[in-house]
């Protein structure tokens, strides 16, 4: 919501400094976003008098000027403005002035071989509009000498105020000024509203034809005014609008504009010569169309409510008006109407519809139900007073909602709530001073809120408002008082499972990405999503089109795009929501991460020696499983199995689980299928693991932890070489290993896999190293020889392994 500071002075009478107007605003909650104060922006420039214009020795098209900027010396300027002559008056910039259309800061130029000290300004280079043909051609009555910005009128500083959805009310700038007078910074200027008789009723009834339960166009006016003339809006009208961002069209458009910003009240004015017939406010119909005053065609729907006539939609209802009877120069006839409209329904058609306007802005948070007819008089009157006419009666369809519903406040909420003491007196005050009515005396009164504050329902609103003027900085500021004993933790498992999954991951090397949540169709295909059901609606762009069913297609397009740009070995990894289907138990938690190239754990890149080997499945595996054992994740009943999702390499990928019901993760190569889809280069391995999959910690009776088992006996290690199936797998031979000897084998890890000469056809050699670790006593030979008798007859009853002699 953009104002300036003499259209604010228009409601409040203040003295008050625009320094302290912005902090009173940002205060009071509505935040400043920005004060653009043109003058201060243009104080270089100043009217000068082009003393003569004689042309450039070197260049038809220049001509070289003496100016005189007030102080009696004569300057000389080049110049290629057509317009440029002796005589006249213009804006003149002296070197070092920063020129806002050019984005340049002059210098003492040379210019075809003649020295030029300044410049000769048009409109577009001091950034007041589009106007480049030619140099400012001021009035002949200009003070030279004078600062521009002084002398136009442009010292009227412009604010922005950032407006939060709860607040209709403050959409205008007499809104503004209510809160502002309420802080007690100025008095708001009260103006008795136009009423406005008329001559005769009007000619075009009115008729609402939708649903009278439905709420949709509760109240709806209209007027006629004849013999207008439409010609250019007043200089003060235009000034402010195109402060405001806004283009001044013509009188009778610029006047629904200025009461839009001014009262909060959107109206619409259409050429009655190109209304055809009566009006009636209906629901849009199949197959119907509109084409806009900012000239799209809309396509309407059978929900939308528009504003119809015997030759169709002439109107969407409280968003966008129709080209075809629109006002122009030659409009003589109006139709000047003012509704009210369903907040929800203008925000679905303007969705719908694509269309953001200021009228629908207002619409869709709430205008003021009171200001129907008194907008509709204030517009006529605006009309009579720029465009003459006569008015008719207005006719009124339908009828302005009751808002009077009290609320029963006691004054002690404002302590309970907020903490602050103030007196009755000074909170009766605070309240009509924004338009509340206050009934009854005591600890209890009876309070309305004004038709404009629609955000207003309850006893916590009305201590806001009180807050809010009085001034959060008057609450003292207390400490907590301490609290009994021990707090219980307030992280569920899976948020700790979130924490200590990022910075394990990001201790092994790994960096944190956060990609999209959606993903194109293809890609979540791929990985097992793009179902109907994860399909946007309303996507931010035509390829993120579905909720993502993994966090792997991000990371692989991400490290792609890094190995683009120069960084070939990638670590990447991410924990986020995944997608299953649209229903809750369908979206999931999962950590997930990707190495590219020769991003290593030991370290990655090229070096002279030529040594940094590729990534593999091995260290996705690795990563998976330091994450897990990072959580806390007993792995003793983990599983490894071969083969991975669809999207891994068959042959180069595994499965986690913890039993075959209860998969938690896969990591491995990333498939050929799925690179060439992605249009991925090199070589990329991945992990990915469901944290929500991963079984939760058994309950112990105490937090306490046991005591550390630290043996002060030397471990033994025993070597193993067994020839087993080539078809069984090595975690096979580890299993069964570490369970033979449960009290003893500490660890067990496989150091070498053989196939070849002495081994027979279709077996293979995997050599185990065990360690055995005694904690009451130092093992004897006899004891360490009859462990690896039950070692090996363990692992050959479970894979039918022999000792390879």
């Amino acid at each position: 919501m953009k104002f300036t500071l003499s259209w604010l002075k228009d409601h409040l009478d203040t003295e008050a400094s625009l320094d302290v107007i912005a902090e009173t605003l940002t205060r009071i909650g509505l935040e400043v976003e920005g004060v653009e104060d043109k003058a201060a922006a243009l104080k270089p420039y100043v009217i000068a008098k082009v003393l003569s214009a004689e042309p450039h020795p070197n260049a038809d098209r220049l001509r070289v000027c003496s100016v005189d900027a007030g102080d009696g010396k004569p300057l000389q300027v080049v110049c290629g403005a057509p317009n440029a002559r002796a005589g006249m008056l213009s804006v003149f910039a002296p070197p070092g002035t920063y020129v806002p259309g050019k984005d340049i800061t002059l210098s003492v130029g040379n210019i075809r071989g003649v020295e030029s000290r300044g410049m000769l300004c048009s409109g577009a280079e001091l950034g007041l509009g589009d106007d480049h043909d030619g140099i400012l051609d001021l009035a002949q009555d200009a003070p030279v000498g004078t600062p521009y910005a002084l002398w136009a009128g442009l010292d009227d500083p412009v604010i922005e105020i950032n407006l939060t959805p709860n607040r209709p009310d403050c959409a205008s700038v007499l809104g503004i000024a209510r809160d502002l007078a309420a802080t007690g910074i100025g008095a708001l200027k009260s103006s008795a509203e136009p009423q406005i008789l008329g001559e005769g009723p009007c000619p075009v009834a009115v008729s609402l034809d939708v649903p009278a339960a439905s709420g949709l166009a509760p109240h709806f006016a209209l007027r006629f005014v004849r013999g207008v003339t439409n010609g250019a809006s007043p200089d003060w009208m235009q000034a402010r609008l195109r402060a405001i961002g806004l283009r001044p069209i013509n009188a009778l458009v610029d006047i629904t504009n200025y009461m839009t910003f001014d009262r909060g009240r959107p109206l619409h004015v259409f050429d009655a010569a190109k209304v055809a017939g009566d009006v009636v406010v209906r629901l849009a119909r199949a197959g119907e169309t509109l084409k806009g005053l900012d000239g799209r065609d809309h396509a309407l729907g059978g929900d939308m409510v528009v504003i119809a006539d015997d030759d169709g939609v002439e109107s969407v209802a409280g968003i966008v008006g129709g080209a075809a009877s629109g006002c122009d120069a030659a409009t003589t006839d109006v139709l000047i109407e003012s509704a009210l409209w369903n907040p929800a329904n203008i925000a679905q058609t303007g969705r719908r519809l694509g269309v953001i306007t200021d009228a629908r802005y207002r619409f869709e948070r709430g205008v003021d139900p009171a200001s129907t007819l008194t907008g509709l008089d204030r517009a006529t009157q605006l009309v009579l007073d720029l465009c003459g006419g006569t008015p008719t009666e207005a006719t009124v369809a339908g009828a302005m909602p009751e808002s009077d519903h009290a609320i029963d406040f006691p004054w002690s909420e404002v302590r309970r709530l907020a903490g602050l003491d103030l007196s009755r007196a000074e909170m009766t005050v605070t309240l009509e001073a924004l338009g509340f009515r206050v009934s009854g005396t005591g600890d209890r009164v009876k309070v309305v809120p004004p038709s404009w504050r629609p955000d207003v329902e309850g006893n916590a609103d009305l201590v806001e408002e009180i807050i809010r003027i009085a001034g959060l900085d008057r609450i003292e500021p207390k400490p907590l008082p301490p609290l009994a004993g021990i707090t219980r933790p307030t992280l569920t498992l899976i948020q700790k499972r979130t924490r200590r999954a990022k910075r394990a991951l990001a201790s092994r090397g790994l960096m944190e990405a956060v990609t999209w949540s959606f993903i194109p169709h293809d890609d979540a295909v791929l990985f097992g999503g793009g179902g109907a059901d994860l399909v946007l609606a309303n996507p931010i762009a035509s390829e993120l089109s579905d909720m993502r069913p993994s966090l792997v297609p991000g990371l692989l397009r991400a490290a792609q795009r890094n190995a683009d740009r120069g960084y070939p070995d990638a670590a990447l990894f991410e924990v986020g929501q995944c997608f299953a289907d649209d229903a809750p138990e369908g979206q999931t938690i999962r950590a997930a991460a990707v190495r590219r190239g020769s991003a290593n754990l030991a370290g990655g890149g090229r070096h002279w020696d030529g040594t940094a080997p590729t990534v593999d499945a091995f260290q996705a595996k690795a990563d998976a499983l330091a994450m897990l054992a990072a959580l806390g994740v007993p792995t003793g009943g983990l599983q490894v199995v071969a083969a991975g999702a669809d999207w891994l390499h068959p042959g180069r990928s595994g499965t986690l689980q913890f039993g075959p019901k209860n998969q938690v993760g896969h990591f491995g190569e990333v498939h050929p299928r799925v690179m060439k889809a992605l249009d991925l280069k090199g070589t990329l391995v991945a992990f990915e693991i469901v944290l929500d999959a991963i079984p939760a910690p058994k309950q112990k009776p105490t937090k306490t932890k046991g005591a550390a088992m630290l043996s002060d006996f030397q471990p033994v290690s025993r070597d193993f070489a067994f020839v087993v199936g080539r078809d069984v797998a090595a975690g096979e031979i580890v299993k069964a290993a570490a369970g033979a000897e449960r009290k003893l084998v500490a660890g067990v890890e496989v150091f070498d896999v053989y196939e070849g000469a002495g081994v027979p056809e279709g077996s293979k050699s995997v050599a185990i190293a065990v360690r055995l670790q005694p904690v009451e006593r130092t093992l004897t030979d006899a004891e360490i020889e009859a462990a690896s008798a039950r070692i090996v007859a363990e692992v050959g009853r479970k894979t039918g392994a022999t000792l390879r002699g």
